[in-house]
């Protein structure tokens, strides 16, 4: 298991690219809700299943004020790729090269397999991590944990 960050902790900030020429940095969202949703690949299964589900409600995340990012080690090109074809509205960022790199500072990288973690974390208007959690693997794990963590952050 990782030691994924826990509550509390600062965000580390990070710039990664969201297509082969622009990037995002986590400071550019300060002042809003961030979700990150660190996943292991694009085009595998559970990963198309979780961004699915999270495209389809992302009203809800949005209701709060929240921004999602998903985030993997597969390069901005295959990440617009798979956008494309499952028709995704938030951006994929690629932690491709150093490989992991953001992924290590979330304390959710896998090293023996060369991915992340299936990770979420719920950054506050201050750049706290107000919630995080790493699923199995092989598991979706669907959103309730986001919500409650936003509609926390809401009160």
């Amino acid at each position: 298991m990782s030691d994924i960050l826990p509550a509390g902790t600062s965000a580390p900030d990070f710039s990664l690219p969201v297509t082969p020429d622009q990037k995002l940095s986590l400071s550019e969202l300060r002042g809003k809700p961030v979700i990150l949703a660190f996943y292991p690949a694009d085009w595998s299964p559970v990963c198309g299943d979780q961004m699915g589900l999270y495209n389809e409600i992302l009203p809800e995340f949005q209701k709060h004020g929240a921004e999602l990012l998903g985030i993997s080690v597969d390069g901005a090109w295959c990440h617009d790729a798979f956008a494309q074809a499952r028709g995704y509205h938030f951006p994929l960022l690629a932690d491709f090269e150093p490989k992991g790199k953001v992924a290590r500072q979330y304390g959710v990288y896998r090293e023996a397999d060369g991915i992340s973690e299936r990770a979420l974390f719920v950054i506050d208007k201050d750049g706290k991590i107000a919630w995080s959690y790493v699923s199995p693997i092989a598991v979706n794990p669907g959103a309730d944990g986001i919500l409650d963590a936003l509609e926390k952050l809401s009160k």
